[in-house]
Order: structure tokens, then C-alpha cells, then sequence
């Protein structure tokens, strides 16, 4: 369903996702009071919610949308100000499963197609957690097609059990001067619990690669200060890194971290988009590994795709320490899922469980 009080929005979100053969749209409402007629009618599985509406808005229509369907995927879109930044990141606590910025312009070729893209794939990525977690199979040995049971009937096939995830064993390494967290969709819900569990018991500099928007980056830095006990910031060009500092990715940006002396100093750069990503977990790794080698400790937290994938790979291989969070947690299982399925992983936690392995890593405790 697409909730926006714009006929033009609305009729281009229509075309272009009706033109994907996978992608439906059930219903369009142009606020929330018709979204919640109409949701009740069509009963989507995803909505398209816009903030900024006459009569009711987006955060008003969102906890009535929940409160519906608990397993409703909420996409907020919205404008890149400060304003539908700082409301966006409240409606992710609020039940939102994820946002997209909308384009200053749908005439921009490169602009629309960049958003066209990313919703398309967030909407892909949602429904399939959304379905997969409808789906309740009996877990057991399941036995071959058509076996005959009592009665004449024939037994369907049962899902099979899954594969058992391979974890690296812990090896003693160093412990950590570092911590890396690569995140995406699910992700600021994930770092604002992660923080506010390590408050009071990390003293070590953190960087964080959470694929947003401008403006929104600088937003999710203030709610982590507001959470944590130590600086947390939008990191800056030639910055220089605090033993216990913590270091937002900007949007647009990949952030990288270079040494001099006995100092290190942030690096921003507007390279090409890795895995279609700026910024990217996969730079920020790779010079954190190169600063740090095995004394870090990464971090990979819900969120679609396979940002981080081959960085933590290295890191990995080097000796340094790989956490992922599971499945269940996760509101996308795409970066996670694919450190862990890659064998890498020295833990695979539910996300309340990571803070307290990350606090045992630290501090020599290998568990």
C-alpha cells in the first residue's frame, strides 16, 4: 500500500512498482485516515508511509498500522531535512521496519533511479522477512515424497532441518584496540539497544558504517550521544580519533581511518559506491584491518545485502574477532546472514546477547 498526500508520488510509485512482476500495489491512500480504511480492506504486507500529511500524518497513522497488523512492514519515505530525519528515527521505534529518502527531483535520471532501485530492493527484502517469519514448518527429518502412511494417504515432504551455521573457534587473539559496526536496514533500532547495553563498560574508539542518507547520519550520532557514556559524532574529514570516541559514517561518504605517528585521523572520501553502498562497511574495514590487523573486534548487525562480506573475511583470516547477529533478530538477515554463512563468524548472537560478548572479548574473557 502507498500512503503519500502527493497524486505525482503516488502515481510514480504505482508505475514503477507495478512494473516489477513481483510487486503489487493493493491499495493508495493520501493520508493516514484513509491508510487505515484501506489497510483494513486490502490488508498489505508492506506499506509505503509518507510523514508529512493533512489530516493525519505518518507517526500518527503508524502505531494504528501496527496495532493491526504486527507483521506489517512499514517503509517511511520522506524529505532529507533534519525534521523528517529525527521523526523517521522515531518511527523506527515506533514499529517502522525501515525509511527511504525520497529524490529532490523525479526528473534527475540519476536520482530516480537510485531511489527506484533501493525501494525496489528494500521491498523485496521486507517481504521476504515478512513471509518467512508467517511460515511456522515442522521442524524434523522429513522422509522421502509420497511415503505411504496408515489410512492409504501419503505423507508430504516436511521441511528439512537447517544447515548448522559453522562458527571459527576462538583462538586466544589480541585483545581488541578497536571495535567496527557495519549496519543497514534494522540497523539504527539495533545500534540504539547495542548502546545503551555497553554503556558504562567500553573504552575504546568505535566506528560505525550504517547505510543512510545525509542528514540522517548526523541525526543517529545525536540519538547514540544522548545514549552513551562517551562522544558519539558524525565523523569529519582529518579528524583525529579519541581512544574512546565513537564515529558515524556520514551519508554519501565512506570513512576510512589513516595513521600518523602515533595518531589516527579520519578519511573521508566520495570513491564509487561499493556494493552499490557510500558509504560502505567494506572500506571501513579494510583500513581498520590495516591500523589494527587482529586487535579488531568487528561487528555486523541486521541489514540487507552483503556489505562487509569480504573486509571481514580478511579480518577474519588475520585473527581478529567476527560477530554477527542472528537471524531472528534481525530485521533483514542479508549482512549478518552472509558472514555467517560464509564461516567466518566466531559468534552468531541475538542482539541482546551481543553487548555482553563484546564486553567479554575485551576484556580477555573468551567464551
Amino acid at each position: 500500500m502507498i500512503v503519500d498526500d502527493s497524486a505525482v508520488i503516488r502515481g510514480f510509485l504505482t508505475r514503477w512498482l507495478e512494473a516489477e512482476a513481483d510487486i503489487e500495489v493493493v491499495a493508495i491512500a493520501s493520508n493516514g485516515v484513509q491508510a487505515l480504511r484501506e489497510f483494513d480492506r486490502a490488508r498489505p504486507e508492506l506499506v509505503i508511509l509518507d510523514i508529512e500529511m493533512p489530516e493525519m500524518d505518518g507517526l500518527t497513522a503508524l502505531p494504528a498500522l501496527v496495532k493491526r497488523d504486527p507483521d506489517v512492514q512499514v517503509i517511511m519515505a520522506s524529505t532529507l531535512t533534519r525534521r523528517n530525519a529525527d521523526v523517521s528515527l522515531k518511527a523506527l521505534s515506533m514499529g517502522a521496519a525501515d525509511y527511504i529518502a525520497k529524490p529532490e527531483s523525479t526528473r534527475v535520471v540519476n536520482e530516480k533511479e537510485l531511489f527506484q532501485r533501493s525501494l525496489v530492493e528494500k521491498i523485496r527484502a521486507l517481504g521476504a522477512t515478512r513471509r518467512a517469519r508467517a511460515r511456522t514448518p515442522v521442524i524434523m527429518p522429513a522422509p522421502a515424497s509420497g511415503t505411504p502412511v496408515p489410512g492409504g494417504a501419503v505423507q508430504p515432504k516436511l521441511v528439512a532441518e537447517k544447515k548448522p551455521i559453522e562458527l571459527r573457534p576462538l583462538k586466544s587473539p589480541p585483545v581488541p584496540r578497536a571495535i567496527a559496526i557495519g549496519s543497514s536496514t534494522g540497523g539504527p533500532q539495533a545500534l540504539f539497544k547495542l548502546f545503551e547495553a555497553l554503556k558504562g563498560k567500553v573504552s575504546l574508539p568505535i566506528f560505525i558504517t550504517q547505510h543512510m542518507p545525509e542528514t540522517f547520519t548526523a541525526i543517529m550520532a545525536e540519538h547514540l550521544n544522548r545514549i552513551y557514556d562517551k562522544e558519539c559524532i558524525e565523523a569529519k574529514q582529518g579528524q583525529k580519533v579519541s581512544r574512546d570516541g565513537v564515529y558515524v559514517a556520514p551519508g554519501n561518504w565512506h570513512m576510512t581511518v589513516a595513521g600518523k605517528g602515533d595518531d589516527l585521523f579520519i578519511r573521508l572520501n566520495q570513491e564509487p559506491p561499493e556494493n552499490y553502498c557510500r558509504p560502505s562497511v567494506e572500506p571501513m574495514l579494510r583500513s581498520l584491518h590495516t591500523v589494527f590487523g587482529a586487535q579488531l573486534l568487528t561487528v555486523i548487525l541486521t541489514g540487507m545485502g552483503r556489505d562487509g562480506l569480504e573486509a571481514s573475511r580478511k579480518i577474519a583470516d588475520a585473527g581478529g574477532i567476527v560477530i554477527a547477529q542472528d537471524e531472528e533478530t534481525s530485521v533483514v538477515w542479508g549482512m549478518p546472514g552472509a558472514v555467517a554463512n560464509a564461516g567466518i563468524c566466531n559468534r552468531v548472537l541475538p542482539l541482546q546477547e551481543i553487548p555482553q560478548s563484546i564486553e567479554d572479548v575485551i576484556n580477555g574473557r573468551l567464551v
